[in-house]
């Protein structure tokens, strides 16, 4: 099983033993206290009350400046403080494949039984090539090391493919891990390659590495103590993504079924590569996100004819046989909160839809746009589309047979009463919440006002609408019900628990 540990980094003896306490209460298997991190650390002194004082397994690790720590001071000062360590019982000492043979002859070999020897090496630029990392754990093995640690960086999400190669391969326990947000695929999915253990921290201001996640998020999001070599992956390709609430949703609802799958946040930088190289039947499913959504239309093998009449995908299936299909089902979440919102329910029958004969302002052609563009038209709607770029809204309305206009046209643009609103571009997105499609003086030219974008919950685009006693329809329904769809694609058809859906939607957004 692989392990959670914990890693210290107060600066003062008493609050890292409070910490030490918490990580055993917030359910980690072992702590790593980092002695560099103690301010006037006085090993003889300290150290027997920091192990003392610890409900866990330790690991302790004393990093120097030139490997990312931040102890300054000679070699042999921290030698002697790793030493009388292992003197004390500590389970694990960490120390630099650079001066790991140092080490051993500093200790002269007696290390004792219990504690195992962790030999790590760190590159704070970058993940080398698959070649490369096996050479490097093969250097660290033959100075004698017990386990194996790499901490790579991920300048691409791909990068992460190349540890994970590693890893399953290699002879001795290993420790591999990639930072950066890019990398935090490596350290969800450590059980799943065989790690030997895995970094959580207690709060995010209690880091000792980038890209690392709670110790909250890795038992109870993630869920890693169920997660193995079988364990299907599932997550969202977008970029931005640490906003998105889709890895909480799916996560907990994926649990409720018992479906033996996780689903990641993955900050992607171009999609038919991500594809191309997370190309294993286990990575079964994805959703697509801003940038993606169009481009997943080239890289998908076969469409459901909706995805591939609105010339856009927000699902993307692998199939046992390596083929990728791909869905959208951002057409339904969006027209049919907008049905409802207007005073439905809706029909599939486009004749009794209450869209059926009403204007529709679609604000963006991407993706989502697309959609809810094509959607509306599918439902009798009469579809105008403003975009920023005039040509994406020419290209959208020729293609649904609606009109375009320049994003600045709408401050005037009031043919008639009783228009729709519909906000499909990221503006108003967290962190950027102040952004809007539109002025809040424009927005009294409409009946209803809805908005796609999720978090936060009420944007401004839906706060000066409701000012202007507008109705408005928030984002948080076509995320519910476009992963209702998804969660269906993704399980082979097992019915999505809409209850739970909605009440971890309005916890979390």
């Amino acid at each position: 099983m692989t392990l959670l540990c914990v890693p210290l980094v107060a600066r003062t003896v008493e609050e890292m033993v409070a910490d030490a306490a918490a990580a055993a209460a917030a359910g980690g298997d072992l702590v790593e206290i980092r002695l560099d991190f103690i301010q006037g650390f006085r090993p003889r002194e300290h150290l027997p009350l920091l192990l003392r004082g610890c409900p866990l397994p330790a690991l302790v690790t004393y990093r120097p400046s030139w490997e990312g720590g931040q102890y300054e001071g000679d070699d042999t000062t921290r030698f002697e403080a790793l030493r009388l360590a292992m003197e004390l019982g500590v389970d694990y000492v960490d120390i630099e494949l650079k001066v790991a043979d140092k080490f051993m002859s500093f200790i002269s070999g007696n290390k004792p039984e219990k504690c195992k020897l962790i030999v790590s090496s760190h590159n704070y630029e970058y993940t080398p090539s698959c070649e490369d990392l096996a050479n490097l754990v093969a250097r660290i093995q033959a100075v004698g090391a017990d386990i194996v640690k790499v901490a790579t960086t991920a300048k691409d999400i791909v990068d992460v493919s190349r540890m994970f190669q590693v890893m399953v391969h290699c002879q001795v326990p290993m420790i591999g891990l990639v930072m950066s947000e890019k990398g935090l695929m490596s350290r969800v999915l450590a059980p799943k390659f065989g790690g030997y253990l895995t970094f959580g921290i207690l709060n995010a201001a209690k880091t000792s590495a980038s890209g690392q996640p709670t110790v909250e998020e890795l038992l109870n999001i993630y869920h890693i103590r169920h997660i193995g070599p079988d364990t299907k992956v599932l997550g969202l390709i977008a970029n931005p993504v640490k906003q998105s609430k889709s890895p909480i949703l799916h996560n907990k609802c994926l649990q409720s079924v018992g479906y033996n799958a996780v689903y990641l946040p993955l900050l992607g930088d171009n999609l038919a590569t991500f594809l191309k190289t997370y190309s294993s039947p286990d990575f079964s499913g994805f959703s697509c996100s801003l940038p993606f959504k169009v481009d997943a239309v080239t890289c998908c093998d076969e469409h459901d004819p909706v995805a591939k009449s609105i010339g856009a995908i927000n699902t993307i299936i692998r199939r046992p046989d390596g083929k990728l299909v791909g869905y959208n089902t951002d057409y339904i979440g969006a027209i049919s909160a907008i049905e409802d919102g207007i005073g439905g329910p809706g029909s599939k029958d486009a004749a009794i839809s209450p869209l059926a004969g009403r204007l529709i302002v679609v604000v963006g052609a991407g993706g989502a746009g697309k959609a809810i563009a094509y959607g509306a038209k599918e439902k009798g709607a009469r579809v105008v589309v403003a975009n920023r770029t005039y040509e994406k809204a020419v290209s959208l309305a020729s293609a649904i047979g609606g009109q375009a206009l320049r994003l600045a046209d709408l401050e005037t643009f009031r043919p008639e009463e009783g228009m729709i609103l519909a906000n499909a571009t990221s503006l108003g997105m967290y962190p950027n919440t102040d952004g809007t499609p539109i002025s809040k003086k424009a927005l009294s030219f409409y009946d209803m006002v809805f908005d796609a974008v999720y978090a936060p919950k009420v944007t401004r685009l839906l706060r000066e609408a409701e000012d202007c006693g507008v109705k408005v329809v928030s984002g948080v329904e076509m995320f519910i019900r476009q992963a209702i769809g998804q969660f269906e694609h993704f399980t082979g058809g097992i019915e999505a628990p809409e209850s739970l859906m909605r009440e971890i939607a309005a916890k979390y957004t």
